[in-house]
């Protein structure tokens, strides 16, 4: 043990010895050489920070590490200061390599590496100590927002070192802040960001987020949800029925209302008139029987909360209620199908369905194309048919009847004569025989 202590002694002693003769041998100047070399440092606190002094060509010179104070921290493998939190991590000809564990702002500051030549060469590390922020806070000027109005955030990034970066975010859209920074006695930075905005009803329940951006801390957030109260949203929706409102048929709606606070009432009424006796009205639904044209009008259903009221509204129109036809026999459908494609090539593009209700008005389907009765029109067109050929057939039979053929004899051998005397004289039968005129009539 007195071997060892005697032989740590005479290591001090030299190296005292041998610094002095350094400073005294001449007013040399360290250069800064690309032979030594180091790194800067940045080291969270309470974290540990490596330091490295490296040579390039090392000429068995001696290397030593001081701290910002020049006091020597290691000359070559030993350790003259006596603060445990140095450690050797690795030595050899061209390279001393020391750890530094638990960082407080204390140890921030310039580390010299040093080459014993002629002159002596230094290399610099500086180590930067960061100190993240504590926990942000975020502080609303209103807990409860009312729809339209402004508001105004603020977040606290404390006690960080360098200062903190503040962003805030608004559901997923970035809003800009406005930044205030404070220096703080003990070299802490406090910074404070002030957020104004306008809220609307689609904010509510949309989170505001501080987001702090610091290089000790990744990641490093809060946020607040927003409460917005608005005025009730209001919407009529046709239960039943789901095409055109007719006489006899039963109409069912149901109002939904939603709004901050939650509408605790909703009411049904007939605008210009009195709901109808029989109308069922339960909550939010309105039910009316057997529709007739007297109910027609427009029904409004109204919510109010704290904030207001607002209204939707139902017009009600009650069309006739729809007629039965026959059903036709099979010689009139096969009358009704040639007629119609022949006289009426275009009613194909009469069929086509009426146009579907608007919403909330039950007249919607006022004034769209009527489907076209087929069955009728053929039957009107197999009468005209009917009627046109018995009236052929009764003139052909009266044509028929009065019908006749003449044969006389009358100058009959005529033809022969050359001139008119002659065949007067030589008629046959000259004009005694005019009594013997026939007629036959078939």
């Amino acid at each position: 043990m007195a071997h060892a202590g005697c032989g740590s002694l005479a290591t001090i002693l030299f190296l005292f010895i041998f610094q002095a003769a350094v400073f005294q041998g001449a007013a040399q100047i360290p250069v800064v050489s690309q032979n030594l070399v180091t790194d800067n440092v940045s080291v969270v606190e309470g974290e540990m920070a490596i330091i490295s002094c490296r040579v390039k060509d090392n000429d068995d010179s001696v290397i030593q590490l001081l701290n910002p104070n020049r006091q020597t921290i290691y000359f070559r493998d030993m350790r003259p200061l006596k603060d445990a939190r140095f450690q050797l991590v690795n030595f050899s000809d061209n390279e001393l390599r020391v750890s530094l564990s638990n960082v407080s702002l204390s140890d921030e500051g310039r580390y010299v590496c040093q080459l014993y030549t002629d002159p002596p060469q230094e290399a610099y590390a500086d180590i930067t100590v960061l100190v993240p922020p504590g926990n942000p806070m975020i502080d609303a000027r209103d807990e409860v927002l009312s729809e339209g109005n402004e508001t105004e955030m603020t977040c606290t990034a404390m006690s960080s070192k360098p200062a903190a970066t503040i962003r805030w975010m608004k559901g997923d859209k970035e809003l800009p802040g406005k930044p205030k920074v404070e220096l703080t006695y003990d070299r802490m930075y406090t910074v404070t960001s002030r957020l104004t905005f306008t809220v609307n009803k689609e904010d509510d329940g949309v989170p505001v987020v501080c987001i702090v951006d610091h290089p000790a801390v990744k990641d490093f957030q809060v946020q607040k949800y927003l409460e917005v109260q608005y005025k009730p949203e209001v919407k009529i929706m046709v239960e039943f029925p789901q095409g055109l409102t007719r006489e006899g048929e039963n109409l069912e709606l149901t109002c939904q209302a939603k709004g901050r606070p939650q509408p605790q009432r909703v009411n049904w009424v007939k605008v210009d008139d009195d709901v109808p006796s029989h109308a069922v009205i339960t909550g939010a639904d309105l039910y009316i029987e057997n529709l007739n044209k007297s109910y027609n009008g427009t029904y409004r259903c109204v919510a109010a909360n704290s904030l207001g009221e607002s209204y939707d509204d139902y017009i009600l129109y009650v069309y006739d209620a729809p007629t039965t036809t026959p059903k036709p026999t099979t010689a009139t459908i096969f009358i009704i199908t040639s007629s119609s494609s022949s006289l009426h090539p275009e009613a194909s593009q009469d069929t086509a369905p009426s146009t579907e209700p608007a919403a909330h008005d039950s007249r919607a389907g006022e004034g769209a194309p009527r489907t076209v009765d087929h069955a009728v029109i053929g039957g009107v067109v197999a009468v005209v048919v009917f009627a046109m050929l018995c009236l052929l057939i009764v003139l052909g039979r009266y044509f028929a009847r009065h019908k006749g053929t003449y044969f006389t004899h009358e100058a009959k051998g005529a033809d022969d004569a050359a001139d008119a005397d002659t065949a007067i004289i030589n008629a046959e039968g000259g004009h005694t025989n005019s009594d013997e005129k026939k007629e036959y009539y078939i």
